[in-house]
């Protein structure tokens, strides 16, 4: 299967560099000069400055020029935000910030002995000290050049007229049009002075630039959103509804490969991986198609398609897959292999038979895991501590518990990875194989041909493993290998569906593995849940939290004095409007102690066995979030949908 390949124009591509080339060489002082006025731009402070008193001389001074665009129509567009006041030139920025009331005087004083022992820019400095925004950085900046400023949250870019340029040229110029305004196109930039850019963008375009300043941060969102596939997916939408020769293709079992169809699925899965899905689902009901993405455990509709789209997306999704297109009675499920944007990703297929039509499910996978370790799950220290405490141990059973989605299996391979050295046999008995690993025999069940569980995991004991990691312990048979195998002098790690720690042996026990057995075997058990962290860009503090609720919630006076951060999600670009950007692992980490132990041969209730817990230190996963919440990582809303 061929790759998934940018959408992008390169023949203009290609020649714009050679352009601005010649352009350089033949001006040398022109493009000295403009790199000095994109220096001051970036607020750098002084090559060698001395202690910083606090002087004028210590300021950044820009010397502002005519803006290169364009000269605004009269009627120029209400979306933008002019000058405040006319161009500062040859004016220091931080005495003009002063000047015009945005920062106290005792304000630039801090950021100037910040940026003396930082070595960081002046805008930055004020940032850092929490004088400024980067937003309210970038209005000032654009006031002191002279230039307009686009709110790219209030009016986001017309995703319809980043076709105009191409991606390289929009992410090297940090740049992308906006708006059609009086037959010229409105451009947010970074560095709205930088002619050379503007004068590529003009010559792409063939049209009158009107150049205006926005926020970084807000306009490299917005380049990504705006070229992670929506208008793709669109046209080829239109393209496949139109496409005369859809049916014949369908009937012959195969599709294209520069295909309506194709560039269709391709330009889904390229979104997919840009807004960084889990799952793409693709749902047929009784009037069209809904295409979802799984974006931080939450289904987000993403387009619709109408009906006789289905089959053939499903055909090209079955021949990736290598499916049986012609099966559309029974569930299927495979795998392949693809590249996007140079990243290479795995995807698992399952079909479903609906009453509507064949239903797929894409599970998107990053395939690359070197960097993953116990560092980067999540764990406090307290939690570390705990679970390295009975990882690091010859023998013993550690299974982590949850349902479906919560990260078990990334927590499996970041335990593996710790111990994954030469002087150690591994093998892991999985289905299916998530991730591929180096240095790990990892066998795939195959039931069919009789590779289930049990029958795998005999096999492997007779072959010498130290840890053995099992994918998820399903059934009696299963269990009772995986015990006999840690009390046997091996390491065994797995996963349990059990909704917290103190559940999970009681669930071993219901599946008819014996008390004593239980209680000799397992050394820890650890519940997870993620949980969607606050989007840092929007997120706003809650002035002055209920402490009431908090301590409703469960927090006890020695959590509430280490300080509280409470924090509400808002929602912006970066976000896709929703308030949270990525997720984070809750915890709930439990060793199995001499107490315990006994409580398990007792068959003891889970209260019981939690509450013996808890006073030996386990935090629970409504504690575990709380600590999340007045560290400010989580909104109060997500910790009663994850935990509740």
């Amino acid at each position: 299967m061929p790759g998934v390949v940018s959408h992008e124009g390169s023949d203009v591509i290609t020649q714009t560099p050679q352009k601005a080339e010649s352009r350089r060489a033949s001006a040398p002082e022109t493009e000295a000069r403009l790199q000095q006025i994109l220096d001051s731009m970036r607020l750098h402070p002084p090559p060698d400055p001395e202690p910083t008193t606090g002087t004028d001389d210590d300021l950044d001074t820009i010397d502002a020029p005519e803006p290169a665009g364009e000269q605004p129509p009269s009627d120029f567009p209400p979306f933008m935000r002019l000058p405040s006041q006319g161009r500062a030139s040859m004016t220091r920025l931080g005495q003009a910030m002063v000047d015009r009331g945005l920062i106290t005087p005792d304000d630039l004083e801090r950021a100037l002995e910040h940026q003396s022992v930082t070595r960081k820019r002046l805008g930055e400095s004020l940032i850092d000290i929490g004088a400024l925004t980067s937003f309210q950085l970038s209005q000032a900046l654009a006031d002191h050049l002279g230039v307009p400023f686009v709110d790219l949250e209030t009016h986001p870019p017309d995703v319809l007229l980043a076709g105009m340029i191409p991606e390289e040229v929009a992410r090297r110029y940090c740049a992308l049009p906006v708006e059609r305004w009086s037959g010229q196109i409105v451009i947010a930039m970074a560095n709205p002075n930088d002619v050379f850019a503007l004068d590529d963008i003009r010559v792409l375009t063939g049209q009158s630039i009107l150049a205006a300043l926005a926020d970084t941060g807000h306009l490299l969102a917005a380049i990504e959103r705006a070229y992670s596939g929506s208008d793709l997916i669109e046209s080829s939408l239109d393209d496949a509804v139109d496409d005369a020769d859809l049916q014949a293709e369908i009937s012959q079992g195969a599709l294209v490969d520069d295909g309506p169809v194709v560039k269709l699925v391709n330009a889904l899965l390229e979104k997919a991986v840009a807004d960084r899905a889990s799952d793409l689902h693709i749902e047929p009901a009784s009037k069209n198609v809904s295409i979802r993405m799984r974006i931080d455990g939450i289904l987000h509709d993403t387009s619709e398609a109408p009906l006789n789209i289905l089959r053939p997306m499903v055909s090209r999704l079955k021949v990736m897959g290598n499916l049986d297109i012609a099966q559309n009675r029974l569930p299927q499920d495979g795998r392949f292999s693809l590249s996007v944007r140079g990243r290479p990703i795995d995807v698992r297929i399952a079909t479903v038979p609906t009453a509507a039509g064949e239903s797929v499910v894409l599970r998107l996978l990053d395939p690359v895991r070197g960097a993953m370790d116990l560092d980067s799950i999540g764990l406090s220290p307290y939690e570390h501590d705990r679970l390295v405490s009975a990882f690091h141990v010859p023998q013993g059973a550690i299974f982590v518990t949850g349902p479906t989605g919560s990260g078990k299996s990334s927590t499996l391979y970041a335990l593996i990875s710790s111990v994954n050295t030469r002087d150690k046999s591994i093998v892991s008995v999985e289905d299916p194989v998530e991730y591929r690993l180096d240095g790990i025999k990892q066998i795939q069940i195959n039931t069919r041909a009789g590779m289930t569980f049990p029958s795998a995991l005999r096999s492997t004991l007779r072959a010498d493993p130290d840890v053995i990691l099992i994918g998820e312990v399903r059934d009696a048979e299963t269990a009772r290998i995986a015990a006999d195998a840690s009390i046997t002098g091996h390491l065994v790690l797995s996963t349990l569906h059990a909704t917290r720690s103190a559940a999970a042996p009681i669930r071993l026990i219901d599946m008819g593995v014996e008390p004593y057995l239980v209680a000799s075997a397992v050394s820890c058990i650890a519940a997870q849940r993620l949980a969607r962290k606050l989007c840092d860009n929007c997120a706003i503090p809650v002035e002055n939290p209920d402490l009431a609720t908090l301590r409703r919630l469960g927090a006890t006076e020695a959590m509430l004095e280490v300080g509280i951060n409470v924090r509400s999600a808002v929602g912006c670009q970066m976000c896709r409007q929703t308030g949270y950007l990525g997720r984070s692992a809750l915890f709930e980490i439990m060793p199995v102690t001499e107490d315990i132990t006994r409580l398990i041969v007792e068959r003891a209730p889970s209260a019981d066995i939690e509450r013996v817990a808890v006073e030996q230190g386990m935090d629970t996963l409504r504690v575990a979030a709380l600590r999340r919440v007045l560290l400010g990582d989580l909104s109060i809303d997500e910790m009663l949908r994850v935990v509740s």
